[in-house]
């Protein structure tokens, strides 16, 4: 029987990031965030939709509309330099989570848990549709996006801890039905409490969601890691990402702005 009925992945807009954002320079991240004068071509914000037979489940929410209508959506003084550094985003009125869900064919209100793999703003757009659902995240990426420093480093609070939502904070591993087909991994590097969803099906290959753990998957499989986040906690959740392939083969790792995961997705959905 297919627990896994099927898997899709939807985009809220398009991000532009600095190459050294994709790819980490020998450079401190303020240096290069201060000076770079390059730009990725438009990346997707992606959301995986992963249809169980238990329920709706979305990987992560995507990037708010809000973001680029609304002037006081990011903080001002230096930190909003910083953000303004660090992305460019392009979203349309038909960007939104629920226009998105809609048109691959399903209602928000259907969605009865998230997973998000961190709470940066291009991971949490749509948690203001979401107070019906269960919302899971890493216990450190609570703790950290509670901190002093917390908009420094990525986290605005404002448009996190939303009246209603429902977070688990989890520790540890989470077989989230009981049944081996989503099972939630801690996988920190880019933040604290980062995590990734290892999705098993009948008759198609396993997947890997990983959220910001690469920016391209091709650079992942070389060890390259990104130019956000803790180098040491990068560089084992990698090698915890080869040590997942080498234990489930054919497993595609599927990344919240790699701009080939629909391709991967389409060939991993071939029998």
């Amino acid at each position: 029987m297919n627990i896994i009925q099927n898997v899709a992945v939807v985009s809220t807009g398009t991000v532009a990031i600095r190459p050294e954002h994709v790819a980490r320079p020998s450079t401190p991240m303020l240096w290069w965030l201060a000076t770079s004068r390059r730009w990725t071509a438009p990346r997707p914000i992606n959301v995986y939709v992963i249809e169980h037979e238990k329920g709706l489940v979305l990987f992560d929410t995507g990037q708010d509309r809000a973001s680029v209508t609304d002037p006081d959506y990011f903080p001002g003084g230096l930190n909003g330099h910083f953000y303004r550094r660090l992305a460019r985003f392009t979203i349309g009125p038909e960007d939104t989570l629920t226009t998105q869900l809609a048109r691959i064919g399903y209602d928000i209100a259907d969605v009865t848990a998230v997973v998000v793999s961190h709470l940066h703003q291009d991971h949490i757009g749509g948690l203001s549709e979401l107070t019906h659902a269960r919302i899971l995240v890493g216990r450190a990426e609570l703790d950290a996006a509670r901190r002093r420093s917390a908009e420094l480093n990525g986290y605005l609070e404002k448009h996190i801890f939303l009246p209603g939502l429902r977070w688990e904070p989890l520790a540890d591993e989470l077989d989230l039905f009981g049944d081996g087909a989503i099972t939630l991994l801690p996988t920190p590097g880019h933040t604290p409490g980062s995590l990734s969803a290892l999705i098993r099906r009948a008759g198609r290959r396993p997947l890997l969601l990983v959220g910001d753990l690469t920016y391209d998957v091709t650079l992942l499989e070389q060890g390259i890691i990104p130019g956000v986040g803790d180098r040491a906690g990068l560089l084992a959740s990698t090698r915890h990402v080869a040590e997942l392939a080498a234990q489930h083969p054919g497993l595609v790792v599927l990344a919240a702005h790699d701009p080939g995961a629909q391709r991967l997705l389409a060939e991993a959905d071939r029998p």
